[in-house]
């Protein structure tokens, strides 16, 4: 005999309502991902240190042209609202008081990768082309590469490039702003 298990998906709304009743905490390292609540992995410090150069050099290079967020909330749709490790975001006088940022908002979202190469590659950036976040950057630590997603479909990215050590990369939001590979890696 066969068991079929049910399982229970939910939305943002259901989500932010765990939080509020204090079901789910900010202690807790979780993202809702398709309606599922998924538990994230610990952060290592060579995941942490990259997190916090890109930081610097964005925040150098782009200065109010954005606002950063680092591992904080963007709603995609109603049944995902993920933690990208950084957000390139349009400038609000309200800093997302009122709200999550949107798809509307994000000019660049990026993860940064070590444990979760594979995670981040087959499930998270389909979902961020689906919502049509325009441009999504995965820094593979482990590999030393990152990887530009472009032209999102609902079928996924119709561009991917690899970039290695010492190339260079831009936004597509900000074409003039360079930033080369060996300063995402600190080389």
């Amino acid at each position: 005999m066969t068991v079929q298990l049910l399982r229970r998906k939910f939305t943002v709304e259901q989500y932010h309502k765990m939080v509020e009743s204090g079901i789910l905490t900010e202690d807790d390292r979780v993202e809702l991902i398709g309606g599922e609540i998924i538990d994230m992995s610990p952060i290592g410090t060579k995941h942490a240190a990259c997190v916090k150069r890109l930081n610097k050099l964005l925040s150098q290079k782009l200065r109010d042209r954005v606002l950063i967020a680092i591992q904080d909330p963007v709603e995609l749709n109603n049944n995902s609202e993920p933690q990208p490790d950084v957000a390139l975001l349009k400038p609000r006088d309200d800093f997302y008081a009122t709200a999550h940022p949107q798809p509307q908002d994000i000019f660049l979202l990026i993860e940064v990768s070590d444990s979760t190469v594979m995670y981040d590659r087959e499930e998270k950036i389909p979902l961020y082309a689906e919502a049509n976040i325009i441009e999504v950057w995965l820094v593979d630590i482990n590999e030393q590469i990152v990887e530009v997603y472009q032209q999102p479909t609902a079928a996924g990215y119709q561009f991917m490039q690899k970039f290695a050590s010492s190339q260079s990369l831009s936004i597509k939001a900000f074409p003039n702003v360079n930033i080369t590979v060996n300063e995402i890696f600190g080389r």
